[in-house]
């Protein structure tokens, strides 16, 4: 399978490194330290028309999860926060496209695509990060749809967001179970609430809030496909698009790895200790060159990930592949950004410096997204068979 790029897609990177070059990077610092959320950057990838990039022509992209790779990886080079803001617009974008009605889609895809629209996926749980099936939040049938009651963490874009998707436990009327669904939630529903953002670590610059749902009534055609988890459009279904999304998630640790490189390779060639500099010590040398080999590794693991969901691999196949590149690449990314840190010395560890900032960020994508522990398990469980217990 061949995952060489393209003219189009070395043409989208040529693109997006000369925006991130001359737009981003002068922003990425302050959009870190002040915590808040980037609508000028928003704007600006809005205007280079960049939220449907991995979806079909029909809604304006290319229809590639690679060429999406290759955009978020150069973003995120530069500034974390500004690749984010892509990712958490495709996630309900994907999640839609692959279990949403005729309606639904001709009713927020399009919006998506052209950012006049932003939505949020909501999974996790107080009690429930990766274990999905352990969500308590009911969605109980009624009449005239469903009422909504739960509490959720964590939630993305939630405060920015029109739109939430919502996973809950579907009941019927009279409180059996149904299976899990998403639910598509309008931000000025009755009943919803936004919780305070929390003061992140890394990726501080896109919010994350937990949702209170006391009583939250939607309509029947809020469900996103049919009840329950089985069936083409349902639960699986926009959990499948969250699966081939995983290589994207990626990407953005080899974008982190790559500008931690960056920084690096400049600072100790102007950095000068007993008489010369810095990166002609051996020992500097040889932890960068350890830091590229890393990173290069982790980029083909990555793009040839991406090249699998481009050719239409998916279910089992697919999942251990992009729970290793998710898993190989931000691991790395840790460990380049700790490297990095290392060659700033003291510096590393001052503000004034953007070193410690990819440190931040990489840490956070080692959990995201499914921690790299779970990533394991699908690993070893696509190899030995799932354990039980």
């Amino acid at each position: 399978m061949s995952y060489e790029l393209s003219e189009d897609q070395k043409a989208i990177q040529e693109l997006i490194r000369r925006v991130a070059r001359e737009k981003v990077a002068a922003r990425a610092d302050e959009i870190d330290r002040s915590a808040e959320y980037p609508h000028d950057m928003f704007e600006l990838l809005k205007g280079l028309g960049l939220f449907a990039l991995p979806f079909p022509a029909e809604y304006g992209g290319t229809g590639s999860t690679l060429s999406a790779c290759i955009a978020v990886e150069e973003l995120g080079r530069v500034c974390y926060n500004t690749g984010y803001l892509l990712v958490v617009q495709w996630t309900p974008f994907g999640a839609i496209f692959a279990g949403g009605t005729a309606a639904q889609k001709q009713r927020l895809l399009p919006g998506l695509a052209s950012g006049d629209l932003r939505g949020a996926l909501s999974l996790t749980e107080p009690q429930s990060g990766s274990d999905v099936s352990g969500i308590k939040t009911i969605a109980r049938r009624t009449a005239n749809g469903y009422v909504l009651d739960g509490a959720k963490i964590w939630c993305t874009n939630a405060d920015i967001a029109d739109f939430i998707l919502v996973a809950a436990r579907t009941q019927g009327v009279q409180g059996e179970p149904l299976g899990i669904n998403l639910f598509i939630v309008d931000k000025a529903t009755p009943g919803l609430t936004i919780g305070r953002k929390e003061d992140k670590m890394g990726a501080r610059g896109v919010p994350s809030c937990p949702l209170f749902l006391d009583g939250a009534a939607i309509g029947a055609d809020s469900r996103l496909g049919p009840e329950g988890e089985t069936g083409a459009g349902g639960f699986k279904v926009a959990m499948e698009a969250l699966n081939t999304s995983r290589p994207i998630v990626a990407a953005r640790a080899v974008g982190i790895a790559q500008g931690a490189i960056d920084h690096a390779a400049k600072y100790i060639q102007e950095r000068r200790a007993f008489g010369q500099a810095i990166s002609d010590f051996q020992g500097v040398r040889w932890m960068l060159a350890d830091m590229v080999m890393q990173t290069e590794a982790a980029r083909q693991l990555v793009y040839r990930t991406a090249a699998m969901v481009d050719a239409g691999v998916t279910g089992k196949a697919l999942a251990p592949m992009a729970a290793m590149a998710k898993c190989f690449a931000s691991d790395v990314a840790m460990k380049v950004a700790t490297d990095a840190v290392q060659l700033f010395g003291a510096a590393g560890v001052s503000s004034e410096y953007p070193i410690n900032r990819y440190f931040r960020d990489a840490k956070v994508v080692q959990i995201i997204e499914g921690t790299n522990q779970i990533q394991r398990n699908i690993i070893a469980g696509s190899l030995l068979g799932r354990v039980s217990g």
